[in-house]
């Protein structure tokens, strides 16, 4: 029996995928649990409609992340830190207060964890900060940082 399914499972397949089982395991297991739908014709269109609508939103958020990441790459955020003499600095900056300081400055809202830090930022200078947008779109964010 061919069977689409409605939830990864595993040793068999993903969301989405047509596997053939067989008609016990179908009829005991699967359909019961509601982790798949028997392969009809009917619901083998509903599932191509489904993909179809998904790949769309899939595209419109590549999209949104392109025009984000192109916004992001003439944006600079500017930042202080605490320093003593000679250039030593107290603390560090996170990809938390870069994610602050853009929202504080641009208006733009990015989550801490889209932030790409090899390591946090001890020193003042100027730094490319990896944004993550998306699995395709990772653009540089400028960061200036300065002693106060």
């Amino acid at each position: 029996m061919n069977v689409i399914l409605l939830q990864d499972v595993n040793k068999l397949g993903k969301k989405g995928d047509v596997v053939k089982v067989n008609d016990g395991y179908a009829r005991n297991f699967i359909l019961p649990k509601k982790l798949g739908l028997e392969a009809t014709e009917k619901n083998l269109k509903d599932l191509a409609v489904q993909k179809a609508e998904e790949e769309k939103r899939q595209q419109e958020i590549y999209q949104e992340a392109v025009v984000l990441g192109d916004e992001l790459k003439k944006k600079t955020v500017k930042l202080s830190i605490k320093g003593g003499e000679g250039g030593k600095t107290f603390g560090s900056i996170t990809a938390k207060e870069i994610a602050q300081g853009l929202q504080e400055q641009t208006g733009i809202e990015i989550d801490k964890k889209k932030l790409v830090l090899a390591d946090a930022i001890k020193n003042a200078g100027s730094y490319k900060v990896g944004v993550k947008l998306h699995p395709k779109v990772t653009v540089d964010l400028k960061v200036d940082v300065e002693l106060t």
